[in-house]
């Protein structure tokens, strides 16, 4: 489960950075401090909601679907970003 939780862990470090690098490259400078600060209030409440919803899938089918989950959603989140946001 360590192992997993570590995976899961160093994955999440790795995609926000790039995350908030698409958004600055595609939002016009006036705006990319909204832009950025409304990808923060999703990113937070995906925390909360995270937790929540990976709480209900660890009690339910145990730990390991709900770190296999997370780390689904996550890798989903980027290629929505790759498919939504304009290539520079």
């Amino acid at each position: 489960m360590a192992i997993l939780s570590a995976s899961l862990g160093i994955g999440t470090a790795l995609v926000y950075p790039t995350f908030l690098s698409s958004i600055g490259q595609a939002t016009n400078p006036s705006q990319r401090a909204e832009s950025i600060g409304v990808f923060r209030l999703w990113r937070d409440l995906g925390y909360a909601f995270g937790a929540i919803i990976s709480g209900i899938i660890a009690d339910w089918m145990g730990l390991s679907y709900a770190i296999v989950f997370i780390g689904v959603i996550t890798i989903l989140s980027s290629i929505i970003i790759q498919v939504r946001m304009p290539e520079n």
